[in-house]
């Protein structure tokens, strides 16, 4: 088996027992079967939950907290819990874990972005093996990920991962619930999540956590547009993690090998980046840069709405509607006075000396 970049996500169901304490049954059981797949020589991220559920017991609570700064304080002293206790059971096979808190800031902000994806490339290439979660003690809900099924998602599309693997207490994707449909059949592989699979999910998720089995379709949805293969289902023993590389895990595969890897900046443009302004580009325009993987020229624009600097993000509209997102070389101010120009001049003579309104390599189609 070649060796691969192989991002797992580990749900808080799947480390705690129901009154929301460490399972360390459950937690050993993941730590071995992490270390197995290290030992196999790949390389490990691993994206878990747990920092609430492992907390709100030391604050007195009878069970997750529904408040946020309920939920903030438990994870304040559930995150310290919980690495702990990675730290303690990895130090057993050698391996050395590093903790990383992220919220949707560091997405958004391109500076943070670079750093973040700088530290854990750093962090592989020296043998560590990161720990991710959400910073659930700051995050309020227009900066949260929502749950770790997306974190993850996000997570293996960064750092450019070969598989993402689900770990949750159902053995993967049905077509009805099979909790209380006993003719639910199960589906063992995937090419794409549809929208007939996503209107049929539940989205509530368990007493400790908080991503429904939507949660986890959303999630494969966002990897597999990365080209990044998933996994969702459930397993037992040192070898499962293996087992589910090798094509035998209890759950559902989802891959489509016609999709291919999305580079980290284009990424960045796609799903992190704020917009600011609107482009909007004739028939011409629009085929150079969907169909030739050409640069967009001030020639093919004709009308700029909002306020934008070089170096912002734009959508950009064609003919039938939004074409993607751009990073642009001018700012509103100059491309409205290059349009105001073209109108007087001869488009040939623009376009032989003005640069390119967006260049293809900062181009992203959606």
């Amino acid at each position: 088996m070649k060796r691969q970049r192989i991002v797992v996500k580990i749900g808080s169901s799947s480390l705690t027992n129901d009154q929301g304490e460490i399972d360390q049954a459950k937690f050993n059981d993941h730590v071995g079967a992490l270390a197995t797949l290290r030992q196999a020589g790949h390389e490990v991220i691993v994206v878990s939950s747990g920092a609430v559920a492992a907390g709100f017991a030391g604050l007195g609570y009878p069970s997750r907290p529904l408040t946020t700064k309920g939920k903030q304080a438990a994870a304040a002293v559930g995150q310290s819990l919980l690495i702990q206790s990675y730290i303690e059971k990895f130090s057993e096979y050698g391996i050395v874990p590093a903790q990383i808190l992220l919220t949707r800031m560091d997405f958004s902000n391109r500076e943070r972005y670079k750093n973040a994806f700088a530290t854990m490339s750093e962090l592989l290439e020296r043998g560590v093996l990161p720990i991710i979660n959400e910073n659930d003690t700051v995050a309020v809900d227009e900066l949260t990920f929502g749950d770790n099924d997306m974190l993850s998602a996000l997570v293996s599309g960064f750092l450019h991962a070969d598989q993402l693997i689900i770990m949750t207490d159902i053995n993967g994707l049905y077509d009805a619930n099979p909790r209380n449909n006993p003719a639910a059949k199960r589906f063992d592989y995937l090419e794409e999540i549809t929208q007939d699979l996503m209107a049929g999910a539940d989205d509530t998720g368990s007493k400790v956590g908080t991503g429904g089995m939507k949660s986890k379709l959303l999630a494969a949805k966002t990897a597999t547009s990365l080209g990044v293969s998933v996994f969702i289902g459930t397993g037992q023993g040192s070898d499962k993690l293996v087992d589910i590389l090798r094509g035998d895990g209890d759950g559902t595969y989802i891959s489509n090998p016609d999709i291919a890897k999305i580079n980290t900046s284009r990424q960045w443009i796609v799903l992190h980046s704020e917009t600011t302004g609107k482009l909007y580009v004739d028939q011409g325009a629009e085929e150079a840069i969907l169909h030739n993987g050409r640069s967009l020229l001030p020639a093919g624009v004709f009308k700029v709405n909002g306020t934008f600097d070089k170096g912002d993000v734009v959508e950009v509209f064609g003919v039938n509607g939004l074409l993607g997102r751009g990073e642009v070389s001018y700012s509103s101010e100059e491309l409205k006075s290059t349009i105001e120009k073209r109108n007087r001049e001869r488009a040939a003579e623009l376009v032989s000396t003005t640069v390119e309104v967006i260049h293809r390599d900062r181009w992203a189609q959606l």
